[in-house]
């Protein structure tokens, strides 16, 4: 009980109108315990530079009951709340300039991001190029057992979340709504398999909609769990870019994947390379500038571990017609059916039945139109 009325007094200090992330840090400072602001004195509020209206704000019920209400419901969704005091709140989040007071979390948070993390951003109009990348480099890092942060965007975040599923890793969201409103609706089944390997993480109350000024907000958090922010697509003004400063301004490492220099989605990437980002290539550039004991381990691993199960395409029997499928297929160009049928003379059973052969066995992929394009 005692412990629930302090997780309230938390939330009841997050919802003071006028109560930033920066303004609740030096409350806090201040006075120590959110319970010792809402109990301090006018006048001594009023000396610590405190303006009226949040003075009102903090001697009145309604962020109390509000607070009351809201972690009644966050119980109902079977989901968490972690402070800026708890134990398993993330303390590379915790030492930057403006950590969110609370996180709402669904699944377990304080485990997925107790593990190294890397952020893996982009455009949400990517390339088939950037799609295969993200997904490649998410699997594989996340296979070496280091936690996938993204944003649960289309595109490139999504790839990102997807990839570290694939590897049988671990990936957290971080999203710019209440962690009961999936944005974009379409990942709502990918939110439900982030959950049971992950966790979504979010600073926004329930039933917060996607405004686009969360995102902002929502990205200092992406970089801010992470040891390293790695963007793969992204345009000139994005939020790619964004994440990027945000990273650099908190002394993060920034990761980049060069791409075609006449695709206004690799003006991000390209430029961030050009401005001392670390090219990206393979996993191991990124493991390359992680702390020292991370990367050692990893590395250690990777020398000792003997991986019998993988099935490389050299181990798959392709029929002919597969294999005559397969090499007119490319990573960056998708291809449509009715090219493909063209070019290979194959009759419609047999072109179809090979595209669907080769996609079950993680070669290909089928894209929006009836388009093909190899996976990485």
């Amino acid at each position: 009980m005692e412990e629930n009325h302090s997780l309230i007094d938390w939330l009841a200090l997050s919802f003071i109108s006028g109560v930033g992330s920066r303004t609740a840090t030096a409350l806090l400072d201040k006075f120590g315990s959110p319970a010792a602001c809402f109990n301090a004195s006018r006048t001594a509020l009023e000396f610590a530079g405190i303006k009226r209206e949040v003075i009102d704000q903090l001697h009145s019920f309604e962020p109390r009951l509000k607070a009351e209400e809201q972690l009644k419901r966050v119980e109902e969704l079977g989901a968490s709340v972690l402070t800026l005091a708890d134990e398993g709140y993330p303390n590379s989040l915790r030492e930057t300039y403006d950590p969110p007071l609370v996180l709402y979390c669904l699944g377990n948070a304080a485990a997925a991001l107790s593990r190294p993390t890397i952020a893996i951003v982009g455009s949400r109009k990517c390339s088939t190029y950037g799609r295969n990348v993200a997904e490649m480099l998410a699997r594989e890092l996340a296979a070496r057992g280091i936690t996938i942060v993204s944003g649960l965007a289309r595109g490139i975040d999504s790839c990102a979340h997807r990839g570290a599923l694939d590897g049988r890793g671990i990936t957290v969201a971080v999203t710019g709504t209440g962690i009961d409103e999936i944005y974009p609706k379409e990942n709502k089944r990918l939110a439900e398999e982030i959950q049971e390997r992950g966790a979504i993480v979010t600073e926004f109350p329930l039933g917060t909609p996607p405004l686009p000024q969360n995102f902002p907000f929502r990205n200092r958090i992406i970089s801010g769990i992470s040891l390293g922010v790695m963007v793969v697509e992204g345009a000139e003004r994005s939020g790619s870019l964004i994440t990027a400063r945000l990273a650099y301004e908190q002394g993060r490492e920034v990761f980049a994947v060069p791409g075609n220099i006449t695709s206004s989605k690799s003006f991000g990437p390209n430029y961030l390379i050009k401005d001392g980002a670390k090219l990206v290539q393979t996993w191991r550039d990124v493991v390359e500038e992680l702390p020292h004991e991370i990367k050692s381990q990893i590395l250690t691993e990777e020398k000792t571990e003997v991986v019998a199960e993988q099935i490389t395409m050299d181990d798959v029997v392709l029929t002919d017609i597969e294999r005559k499928v397969f090499d007119k297929i490319n990573y960056d160009e998708p291809i449509h059916f009715d090219r493909l049928m063209t070019i290979t003379k194959c009759s419609f059973g047999e072109l179809n039945a090979a595209l669907v052969n080769l996609e079950l066995l993680g070669r290909i992929r089928q894209l929006p139109g009836n388009y093909y394009a190899r996976k990485l």
